[in-house]
């Protein structure tokens, strides 16, 4: 990943400094800013996923495979309504995945053996 798309990414989900997309709009007209906006709607859509079935009860079962090159293929098996999601992320995107709010901790206990 493009490293001025991560800090743009970054930007746009901190919650102490966040980048206004109208002030910044010759930012976000480029090809980087359209990318950045792509992947942080992305990366929120699964962190909404990740929380939702995680506090409805229902541990979202997960999977995480490295492919040949180099992306992450996260599978959500989501009971609530009887659905699945998969997607593909690079490394850079996961990494971003596992620092917005309580994606980390959901993760973590999901993958925690049981004891």
């Amino acid at each position: 990943m493009d490293p001025f798309v991560r800090r743009l990414v970054e930007r746009l989900h901190d919650p102490t400094r966040p980048l206004s997309r109208n002030r910044h709009f010759h930012t976000f007209d480029t090809p980087e800013g359209r990318s950045a906006l792509k992947v942080s709607r992305r990366l929120k859509s699964l962190q909404r996923d990740i929380l939702s079935c995680f506090q409805e009860g229902h541990r979202p079962r997960f999977f995480r495979q490295v492919g040949p090159e180099g992306e992450t293929r996260i599978e959500l098996l989501m009971e609530r309504i009887q659905g699945r999601r998969i997607s593909h992320l690079q490394d850079a995107e996961f990494e971003l995945l596992a620092q917005l709010p309580g994606v980390r901790e959901a993760l973590e206990e999901i993958l925690e053996p049981a004891a």
